[in-house]
């Protein structure tokens, strides 16, 4: 009685075959396979081994000839690229084994897979936790293949895909992306690699957002990465972990907690695209807040997070101003050290009880007393009128400060609109909104507060830490 070896050759050259692979080919009395496949292996046939191809697409065939021909009692090599057991013969074979109650001895012998081969090309990808899925619905429901994806994509595995598209399959690489776009990052790396290991090896690095469905064909190995994952000098990287369980001194316990918070965070938005800036304030919100509402209820303006960051680096924007002692207290003190800003709240200012004093006893404005975060702001304005203001309190503080842009005597660099309550809340922030020329931070609605305007400031001192998601430098 004979033998059936099952063995992975690689992806497709001489130095990826093993050499447990080399010597079982060299033993071998027949090589069965698809034709393709034989010129990998040819040079390396002992004189009179008889190859037996079977076409491709053939795959029980070439089963049923090593079974016929191991119980002819020779010793049968039955090849397939990468390794055996990865979408190759061995599960076959076996399964044959068991239908035919066969007593052939079979052995299998490991190879390099096309997404170990594509993921050493590309740098260093599946470093973490990792998954395969084929695109292949040949013998698989899309039904199933699509539930597949969906678990990678929620779980935060790097994956790799195979069999992404052929002829007739042209649109579930499509919507492979566009699951995975609804639960990562736009920026997660994305790498291909066609013909690995053989001569026609292409090589390509992208995101999740650029990444092109037509740029690929059947040949072709996809790695996406995971929340960490990312591309520095050229090479795609998926850290382990061992540089965060030994953080620097700039990188201290609480700074980690609040990096893994604000990936968990990322993973359970229900977008992906956002605009990088509004990404950043909107994390920054739903950390302090725990609410994910903010998804709905955070609006800010076109650029603007970034805009403001630049003022603050050319040094134009040198100013916060609160309108409560509390939004000042919130933002962080590093962060303004570091970047030479002073944050100020005139509620405490001996000049505010004047200002609250009725001026008349007559029926005009100038009769009304004014609150005394309306009168803080009117001091603040004369002094620093083109300050970034920050409103996480009173609405008629905002609502004041509208007033005096109007009237000319206010150009802020920015306003964060999120004063909290039942009374004029929703107006105020209504209010601030035709002021298309002043980027603004917004939190609709009645929700708001001092901390939440705090971390939007914190939020635009920090933008430069937004990109490689990495928040807490000042903590």
């Amino acid at each position: 009685m004979g033998k059936i070896i099952i063995a992975g050759i690689g992806p497709g050259s001489k130095e990826d075959i093993t050499p447990a692979v080399m010597q079982a080919v060299g033993e071998a009395d027949v090589v069965v396979g698809y034709k393709y496949y034989f010129q990998f292996v040819t040079p390396y046939l002992k004189e009179g081994c008889e190859c037996v191809d079977t076409g491709m697409k053939r795959e029980r065939e070439r089963a049923e000839q090593a079974f016929l021909l191991a119980g002819q009692g020779k010793t049968v090599v039955v090849i397939s690229s990468g390794d055996a057991g990865i979408y190759g013969m061995a599960p076959l074979v076996y399964e044959m084994k068991r239908e035919r109650q066969a007593g052939i001895d079979i052995e299998v012998l490991p190879g390099i897979s096309a997404f170990q081969k594509a993921a050493s090309l590309l740098g260093a990808p599946i470093g973490h936790d990792l998954c395969l899925v084929s695109l292949s619905d040949l013998m698989t429901p899309w039904e199933s293949i699509e539930r597949r994806i969906h678990a990678a994509a929620t779980g935060d595995f790097v994956t790799a895909v195979y069999n992404p598209k052929s002829h007739d399959r042209y649109w579930q690489l499509y919507r492979l992306q566009e699951l995975f776009l609804q639960e990562r990052s736009a920026d997660t790396p994305v790498g291909y690699v066609r013909q690995a290991g053989r001569d026609e090896q292409q090589v390509k690095l992208t995101t999740l957002a650029d990444f092109n469905p037509e740029d690929v064909d059947m040949f072709t190995v996809i790695i996406i990465g995971n929340s960490q994952s990312y591309i520095a000098d050229g090479r795609f990287i998926t850290p382990r972990g061992y540089y965060r369980n030994t953080p620097t001194e700039a990188e201290k316990k609480g700074q980690q907690i609040m990096m893994e918070s604000f990936r968990t965070i990322s993973r359970e938005l229900r977008r992906q695209d956002y605009p990088l800036g509004h990404k950043w304030a909107l994390l920054h919100a739903i950390h302090t807040t725990a609410d994910f509402d903010m998804e709905d209820i955070l609006h800010t303006d076109d650029g603007a997070v970034e805009t403001l960051y630049n003022k603050v680096k050319d040094g134009t924007l040198k100013t916060i101003v609160t309108d409560v002692t509390m939004v000042a207290s919130g933002i962080r003190k590093g962060a303004l050290g570091r970047l030479g800003i002073e944050a100020k709240c005139y509620l405490g200012d001996s000049r505010v009880a004047a200002l609250t004093t009725p001026l008349s006893s007559g029926e005009g404005p100038e009769a009304r007393p004014l609150t005394r975060t309306q009168a803080g702001i009117r001091l603040a304005v004369e002094e620093h009128p083109d300050a970034l203001f920050a409103f996480g309190n009173a609405p008629t503080a905002l609502m004041e400060l509208c007033d005096l842009i109007r009237k000319g005597k206010a150009r802020p660099a920015g306003i964060i609109a999120a004063p909290v309550g039942f009374v004029h809340v929703r107006e105020s922030k209504h209010m601030v909104k035709p002021f298309h020329h002043i980027p603004k931070i917004i939190i609709e609605g009645r929700k708001g507060g001092s901390n939440l305007a705090a971390t939007l400031c914190n939020a635009i001192l920090t933008f430069d830490d937004a990109a490689q998601l990495k928040p807490g430098r000042d903590l």
